[in-house]
């Protein structure tokens, strides 16, 4: 069984949110919402932050170019994401441009991105690969100079190696055989042709 001090540690528990609207906000738009959030039983609202105008910002990727205006809200009552964007469009807002995540899940969030741009930032200038060598700079030079200027297109190396054994005559092709006079076909001489009148020697 539960003691006294049990239940009033659980009544005591509040749920704590992170308003997000992104766009710009219709005038008295935040203090005609805050008033509508009394029904969570507030314990504290804070005051209204606002980023700068994001290419994409991380919540709302179908509003390029938009800044982000954000509070914390701590409530008695426990609230869903559904709730706040009903509310806001009753207000007159498109509700896909609010949202409300827990402040724990928001803060995570938020830290992961800051790790991450931390881990990526200065790549290049941080490297560990090791300086290049003779054979690559010469590399780099031969390939900086243009696709036609290669040494290997020039014919600057070669593959005359000798082997063990001598080297290999040429081999002989068919033009270099000694052609013959003879039919293939048969030995016996055409007679000669006889004489018209285009050509009287036949």
């Amino acid at each position: 069984m539960k003691t006294f001090r049990e239940y009033l540690v659980e009544s005591d528990k509040t749920y704590n949110y992170r308003i997000k609207i992104v766009g710009d906000l219709p005038p008295n738009f935040i203090k005609d919402l805050t008033q509508r959030l009394d029904q969570f039983d507030p314990v504290g609202i804070s005051g209204v932050k606002t980023t700068p105008v994001q290419k994409t910002p991380a919540d709302f990727p179908g509003f390029p170019n938009e800044k982000v205006s954000f509070f914390d809200v701590e409530f008695r009552y426990p609230a869903i994401d559904a709730q706040i964007k009903q509310i806001a469009q009753l207000l007159g807002m498109d509700p896909n441009r609010v949202l409300m995540p827990t402040k724990s899940y928001d803060d995570s969030n938020e830290k992961i991105a800051a790790d991450v741009e931390d881990q990526n930032k200065d790549l290049l200038k941080d490297t560990d690969y090791p300086a290049p060598d003779k054979d690559q700079k010469a590399a780099s030079k031969d390939y900086a100079t243009g696709p036609y200027d290669h040494a290997v297109l020039k014919n600057a190396y070669r593959s005359d190696f000798t082997v063990a054994g001598g080297k290999t005559p040429p081999a002989k092709t068919t033009n270099e055989l000694p052609m013959g006079v003879k039919s293939p076909m048969t030995t016996i001489k055409r007679p000669p042709r006889p004489a018209t009148g285009n050509h009287p020697r036949g």
